[in-house]
């Protein structure tokens, strides 16, 4: 079983990439041929310093390596340096209907939040596409908001099998249901996009004032809160404790028997102790450049030895060779 799965080096990366992404994936690096991958392409739809781009792409490697990626396990890389990907792509797109791209619903969402709109990002699942076909991917790990993509991308490969003859694995997703879809500070799905991020490895005081600062109702602490399990501290706090501590709290909150502030102080420093032993091994990768690029390096290799087999068979498939 091969395992495939990328991530944006578009910001810093928070809890929504890691409970929806980076945990999952990690997790499953212990049970098949894990290819992950930092995907600086897709990062250019939204991102336009080069710089920034530079710096994020390495801030990624490091955050995942400490959060427990073992480049042992899996192939860890640069988009990038698999350059292959983008001929497949164009490829894919000859066979892509406009009217599917039309229906994506991460367009449809940034179009509706007035975010400038540009080819890539109206053509982003084509990439996304040939991101996962070119490593012939059986698993795809995702969020709820991306499982539309891997549908689209098995859409895609069929198209290509019945025009081509059989040519791609047919990949299927996989969604975390409880923590597909981490909330933002603002009660949205938390993303860079709409600045409502939690940070893995931010500052620890900016990041207190970012929790203290949550909005909440009225009510007072003694008021009852039935709804307890509504409160957007609550859900946050289910993602980084135990299920009985958590389940105490939310029933604190719905018996008045805990304010708002005293939520938040709590919801901090569970949070702030979940990455402890993630935010050591970080400082250790940081004065070890050589170590991390090494790994990417080592990693690229791998991948494109297998991307142009993969690119190999569609060019030969489909007439190009």
């Amino acid at each position: 079983m091969r395992i495939l799965s990328g991530i944006q080096p578009s910001g810093a990366l928070h809890l929504g990439n890691y409970f929806g992404m980076m945990q999952p994936a990690i997790a499953l690096q212990e049970k098949g041929d894990a290819f992950y991958f930092i995907a600086d392409y897709h990062s250019m739809t939204s991102l336009f310093d080069a710089n920034e781009r530079r710096k994020n792409t390495l801030d990624v490697a490091l955050d995942f390596l400490a959060c427990g990626l073992d480049p042992k396990k899996s192939v860890f890389f640069r988009q990038s340096d698999v350059p292959e990907v983008c001929e497949l792509a164009w490829i894919l797109s000859t066979l892509t209907p406009m009217s599917m791209l039309e229906k994506a619903h991460s367009f449809k969402d940034k179009s509706a939040k007035g975010i400038p709109i540009n080819h890539g990002l109206f053509a982003y699942p084509v990439l996304m596409a040939a991101d996962i076909l070119i490593y012939d991917s059986n698993v795809v790990p995702v969020g709820q908001d991306q499982k539309q993509h891997v549908e689209m991308t098995r859409d895609i490969a069929v198209k290509f099998n019945e025009a081509y003859g059989e040519t791609f694995v047919i990949p299927e997703p996989q969604v975390k249901g409880e923590t597909a879809k981490v909330p933002g500070l603002d009660g949205e799905k938390m993303s860079k996009s709409y600045g409502n991020t939690l940070e893995i490895f931010g500052e620890e005081k900016p990041l207190q004032k970012k929790v203290m600062s949550i909005k909440m109702d009225s009510r007072t602490p003694t008021e009852p809160k039935p709804d307890a399990d509504m409160n957007l501290a609550v859900q946050l706090l289910k993602l980084v404790e135990i299920k009985s501590f958590s389940e105490a709290v939310e029933d604190k909150l719905r018996n008045g028997q805990i304010g708002y502030g005293d939520l938040k102080k709590q919801l901090f420093k569970s949070y702030w102790e979940y990455f402890t032993e993630a935010r050591k091994k970080r400082a250790e990768l940081a004065a070890n450049l050589d170590y991390v690029n090494s790994v990417l390096a080592d990693g690229a290799s791998k991948a494109r030895t297998l991307a142009q087999k993969v690119l190999h068979r569609a060019r030969k498939n489909c007439g190009l060779e």
